[in-house]
């Protein structure tokens, strides 16, 4: 499976200079090439290296390979432009949008992430250096700082490119790294995992996480927002910027850790890891307009990406079960009914008088689902 290891670089005043330079020259000519490639209609790498390779080394001031790796990256911002078209991201093709996006050439910022690959960039492991190129030649020992887990993920599966990335003034290599995966175990049983907004997520063992502070440090961002927008200043913008990244780090974060402790826990016990699909829900749920934010922010997606990736790098078995009525269906009894659940918190099954929390009863419900739905996976094919 793929990784990305992300390290933070320590350049001195001199080499963040020259690293800004070479962003910034490479993003030049990518915006060049893209130009070219839209005027003559060349998408392909191939082709696109013919018309714009000598001009790139000529007029960027770029060597060879890296002047290669921004024709590469001009085709795959095409191809994920093409691929987002046809899965209709941008709106049909009458839309404002569509006719935009198809209407010119793909713009590349100034400070947007630049790959080099191993011809452009060399690892020092031992001293916790890297060798790269730049506009202003090769630039030997520059630093970088990582933890002992990322390092010993880097010296073992680091394999392809490497992205170099400017945010906030902070200089960062995202390194992708190859890892074998683990054969997934047949599972004793499930942990079964409720998502919602005000608990993240409620396990079918009775674990809850709650959303109560996230929701509490989203309501003080969005105050804060509100009081730069007032201000319509470019101070204010750029302070608005660094505020959105950090409350998407701040989230991030927490799922992070939420799901490395479910994966843990059904590591150690040998159960597997089922949740509700919920692809859609924005578009199957009515809300009042004040309701409406809090869904859009809810970062219900991200987990359930973090709990698949490291369920598949533990190797612990991780399924996606139909989420309908999972919160009014009696794991008892089987009765389904909408009064089984009189309010957000509580379950009480109107047939057979199960009671409980709704979140874990609808916990239960998803693990009761995995069983099905795994027995159903792993049942040898019929013969012909």
């Amino acid at each position: 499976m793929k990784l990305a290891v992300q390290v933070k670089l320590l350049p001195t005043p001199e080499q963040a200079s020259a690293l800004e330079a070479t962003l910034r020259a490479c993003n030049r000519a990518a915006t060049y090439a893209s130009h070219v490639a839209f005027g003559k209609k060349v998408k392909d790498r191939s082709g696109l290296q013919k018309e714009a390779y000598a001009d790139l080394k000529a007029t960027f001031g770029l060597s060879a390979q890296p002047a290669v790796r921004v024709v590469k990256k001009v085709v795959d911002a095409y191809a994920t432009l093409k691929a987002s078209l046809q899965a209709g991201r941008l709106g049909p093709a009458t839309s404002k949008r569509y006719r935009r996006a198809v209407g010119r050439p793909v713009a590349f910022r100034p400070q947007a992430a630049q790959p080099f690959d191993d011809r452009c960039l060399s690892w020092q492991y031992d001293a916790h250096t890297v060798s790269i190129w730049t506009v202003d030649g090769r630039m030997k020992g520059l630093r970088f700082a990582c933890s002992p887990d990322q390092l010993k993920t880097l010296v073992e599966h680091r394999k392809g490119e490497s992205d170099l990335v400017q945010r906030g003034g902070t200089w960062f290599l995202v390194a992708t790294c190859d890892i074998p995966e683990p054969e997934v175990y047949e599972p004793v049983d499930w942990v079964g995992v409720d998502r919602g907004i005000v608990n993240l997520a409620t396990t079918s063992d009775g674990t809850n996480y709650q959303g109560r502070r996230l929701g509490r440090y989203r309501r003080w961002q969005a105050r804060k927002r509100t009081e730069l927008q007032k201000r319509n200043t470019r101070s204010a913008t750029r302070r608005l910027a660094r505020r959105e990244q950090k409350e998407k780090r701040h989230a991030t974060h927490v799922n992070h850790r939420i799901s490395k402790e479910i994966v843990s826990v059904a590591q150690r016990t040998g159960r597997g890891v089922a949740v509700e699909e919920l692809g859609g829900i924005r578009e199957r749920v009515r809300l009042r307009r004040d309701q409406r934010g809090i869904l859009s922010s809810w970062p219900f997606h991200q987990l359930g990406q973090h709990l698949a990736y490291k369920a598949k790098k533990a190797g612990v078995p991780f399924l996606e079960v139909d989420a309908h009525h999972t919160s009014q269906h009696c794991p008892r009894c089987g009765h389904t009914e909408r009064a089984n659940r009189p309010g957000r918190d509580h379950f009480h099954c109107r047939r057979c008088g199960l009671a409980g929390p709704a979140d874990v009863v609808a916990g239960v419900n998803v693990r009761d689902r995995a069983r099905s739905a795994w027995v159903l996976v792993t049942a040898p094919a019929p013969s012909p």
